[in-house]
């Protein structure tokens, strides 16, 4: 039996996966990232106004700098935020998204002597790592992808969501376009994190082993190496599992 069309069309895009895959983690990730740095906006506006705050006494206690006093507006504060989170987002992205790139398929092996050695890249490997010569990166960058991944793939359902439910509302009804709607946005939550979630933690696992095995050399460097870049991964991955990850409002 000859093969049909689509096996061959399937055969032809499979030549491409080397591009597209890692195409798809970067989207992913990025998405989750914004996400996530959308809900930091007003958290930032209220540290920009504390330190306005403190700025604002220090000078007003002079006649000579009292005039600064009105240095930053509620509109400049506003923007000010604005920016600090589309720097944040930014960084980020560069910490998180760009190792994506670097995602490739291993072709599959032959049988394998009992006697081989593991691959290095495995997941038993990496994780063996993990726990016998932790790091910063081996731990932080791995988990913070993981809850960026799954925000970015919320925001996806959420807005496959929204638009069946708007589309289909006055032909199904309202009722069964939501039921519609919601089934459509879990089925898009797990085929991303399916498909795409664990291959993007994979990847920056990879590269926080390869990274660490290279500089982190000793207990200090274990824990100073990649800890900036760490540290700002951490706060926004926080701030996706607690604001940008609505899980259960495709479900209740």
């Amino acid at each position: 039996m000859s093969p049909g069309p689509f096996s061959a069309l399937s055969r032809f895009l499979g030549h491409f996966r080397w591009a597209f895959m890692p195409l798809g983690l970067l989207a992913l990730i990025a998405v989750g990232v914004h996400a996530a740095a959308d809900t930091l906006d007003d958290r930032l506006l209220v540290v920009v106004d504390l330190v306005d705050a403190a700025f604002d006494r220090v000078v007003g206690r002079y006649n000579l700098t009292a005039p600064l006093v009105d240095l930053l507006s509620l509109e400049r504060r506003t923007t000010l935020a604005r920016a600090l989170a589309l720097l944040w987002e930014l960084m980020a992205d560069g910490v998180l998204a760009l190792p994506a790139l670097g995602y490739r398929e291993e072709t599959p092996a032959p049988v394998r002597s009992p006697l081989a050695l593991p691959r290095g890249n495995t997941w038993r490997a990496l994780l063996v790592r993990c726990l016998r010569k932790p790091t910063t990166m081996r731990w932080i960058r791995p988990l913070a992808t993981a809850l960026v991944a799954v925000a970015g793939a919320c925001t996806v359902a959420r807005l496959v969501q929204g638009s069946v439910y708007l589309s289909w509302r006055e032909l199904l009804g309202e009722g069964v376009a939501d039921g519609v709607a919601r089934g459509l946005a879990l089925a898009a939550l797990l085929g991303l994190l399916w498909r795409l979630g664990w291959r993007a933690v994979l990847r920056n696992l990879q590269h926080a082993d390869a990274a660490s095995e290279q500089h982190a050399r000793g207990l200090a460097q274990a824990f100073v190496y990649g800890l900036p870049g760490s540290a700002l991964v951490a706060l926004l991955a926080l701030a996706a599992a607690l604001d940008a990850s609505p899980l259960w409002s495709f479900v209740r």
